[in-house]
C-alpha cells in the first residue's frame, strides 16, 4: 500500500491497488471524491491526478476517471478508472462487475424504544430529494399532499446489526441502489440518524465526522478478470464508542 500526504487535514490518500486500467484508494472523511460544481476544493481525484503528474504517469489518455463516488462525509474503498475507455467499460458493467460493497455506520439509537429495528433486514422506501439536494424518505402525509409535485426514487438498504449499545448502534450495510445519501436517509428515516450528521438532526458528533465508512469492495477486474477484494476496517474507536455509550452533546 502506497501511501501519499500533503499538508491538508484530509489531503491524504492510500493507494491501496494501481495497475494500467484501475486505482482503488482508502478515501479519508472531509475530501470529496470528484470537484462539485465550481468548488475548487481538493478532491480526491484531483490528488490522484497530482500524485501520477510526480510519477510521470499522468496523460491526457492515461489519467483518472470517476466510476462510482463516496460522499465527502464518508471515508473508505473507492475505486478509479485510469481511462476513458476504462471507465466506460467499467461503468457499463458495474452492477455485474462489483460482487460486494459492504458499509460500517454508527447510529445514534432511537428515542422510542419500540421503534428499535431487529438484528437484519431491509429499508426499501423511496426516496426524494429536497431544495439543497439533501435525500430523504417522504412521510406518507408529504407524499399525499404533493403527490404531484414530489418526485422520488427506489432506494433498498440491507442493514445487519453488528453491536448494539445502550445510546449508539454499529451497523454494517449494502446497497441494491447507489442514490445519493441513501444509507443517512434510510437509517434516520427509521429514527437512527449517523452520529456527527447533522443533516438528519443527530445530537452527537464525539469523532467531529459523519460515522459512516465504506468498509468492503469486492469486484472482477474489468481486464483480467481476477477477482479482487479491498477491506479497510472503521476506526477501533467505533466499537469502543458502542460499547461504551455517549450522552448527546449537541
Amino acid at each position: 500500500m502506497k501511501n501519499h500526504e500533503s499538508h491538508g487535514k484530509h489531503d491524504k490518500i492510500d493507494i491501496l491497488f494501481e495497475d494500467e486500467y484501475i486505482c482503488v484508494i482508502n478515501k479519508p472523511a472531509g475530501l470529496l471524491s470528484v470537484p462539485a460544481g465550481n468548488n475548487r476544493s481538493k478532491s480526491a481525484i484531483s490528488i490522484l491526478e497530482k500524485i501520477m503528474r510526480g510519477n510521470g504517469t499522468y496523460s491526457a489518455k492515461h489519467r483518472p476517471f470517476a466510476v462510482h463516488r463516496l460522499d465527502r462525509e464518508t471515508s473508505g474503498v473507492m475505486m478509479f478508472a485510469l481511462s476513458e475507455f476504462a471507465q466506460k467499460k467499467i461503468m457499463d458493467s458495474w452492477h455485474k462487475m462489483v460482487s460486494e460493497r459492504l458499509y460500517r455506520a454508527v447510529a445514534e439509537n432511537p428515542r422510542n424504544p419500540k421503534k428499535i429495528l431487529p438484528d437484519s433486514g431491509l429499508i426499501d422506501d423511496d426516496l426524494a430529494f429536497n431544495a439543497y439536494n439533501v435525500g430523504f424518505v417522504p412521510k406518507k402525509t408529504d407524499a399525499a399532499a404533493d403527490s404531484k409535485k414530489l418526485k422520488t426514487v427506489p432506494a433498498r438498504t440491507h442493514f445487519t446489526t453488528v453491536l448494539r449499545g445502550k445510546t449508539h448502534t454499529l451497523f454494517e450495510l449494502s446497497l441494491d441502489t447507489g442514490k445519493k445519501n441513501q444509507i443517512r436517509a434510510h437509517l434516520a428515516s427509521k429514527g437512527y440518524p449517523l452520529a456527527g450528521d447533522k443533516n438528519y438532526r443527530a445530537r452527537t458528533d464525539d469523532f467531529h465526522r459523519l460515522c459512516l465508512h465504506a468498509r468492503t469492495l469486492e469486484f472482477t477486474h474489468p481486464f483480467t478478470g481476477q477477482k479482487m477484494r479491498f477491506e479497510v476496517p472503521e476506526p477501533a474507536e467505533w466499537k469502543i464508542y458502542v460499547e461504551k455509550g455517549c450522552l448527546p452533546k449537541i
